[in-house]
């Protein structure tokens, strides 16, 4: 998503949370520094022109598995990654800010898994911690201004990125399992971060 496009809706992201976009901006050019390459090609040929799928990490996944079609590419948002692996599916792709990383990230991006990095201004820390530890594909995005090789394809929680930058990547098809935008079962931030990514997922043809 070109990003003029997207900034209105980021702004109105900032308020609704009262998030820091100096702290998101400050986060993305350490991200910049952390990261020494920058797969998006590898991204890219694994999406324009395929069928993906897009896993959340509701409560909903495990039930959900058998929606995945032999074959298709996976995408898995955060600790999603962690089910997937533990029931033998491998994700393609990893979108994650960091706060579900577990050595079982670094294991499947060690056998090529790509790991999409993003970068906040409430994971400093993670980002110092993990980003230098993998050893694999690796692409690194923002949720506000770009950067060289720091790429903001819209979206806002894991998700909803990963539905988002398979759409800019220009995916066949894109099928959503283990997602629960209207899960009451959370807590207040999360419910905002349900709505919110329900709203942008709309944007874009998509209602979870």
């Amino acid at each position: 998503m070109d990003f003029s496009l997207w900034e209105p809706h980021y702004r109105e992201i900032l308020d609704y949370f009262g998030f820091s976009r100096e702290d998101d901006e400050r986060a993305a050019a350490l991200l910049a520094t952390l990261v020494s390459r920058d797969d998006l090609p590898a991204l890219a040929g694994l999406v324009t022109g395929r069928d993906i799928v897009v896993c959340g990490n509701a409560p909903c996944l495990i039930k959900e598995l058998g929606r995945i079609p032999e074959g298709s590419v996976v995408f898995a948002a955060d600790a999603a990654a962690d089910v997937l692996f533990t029931h033998g599916i491998r994700p393609d792709a990893v979108f994650t800010d960091l706060d579900g990383a577990t050595d079982l990230l670094l294991e499947m991006n060690a056998t090529g898994t790509i790991v999409v990095v993003h970068a906040h201004g409430d994971n400093v820390p993670l980002l110092r911690h993990w980003t230098k530890k993998f050893t694999g594909p690796l692409v690194a995005t923002t949720q506000s201004i770009p950067l060289p090789h720091v790429h903001n394809f819209g979206g806002f929680s894991d998700g909803d990125r990963a539905v988002f930058a398979a759409d800019a990547l220009g995916a066949k098809t894109i099928t959503l399992v283990g997602f629960d935008l209207d899960d009451k079962n959370v807590d207040p931030v999360k419910r905002g971060k349900l709505m919110w990514a329900k709203k942008l997922l709309a944007l874009i043809g998509h209602d979870g």
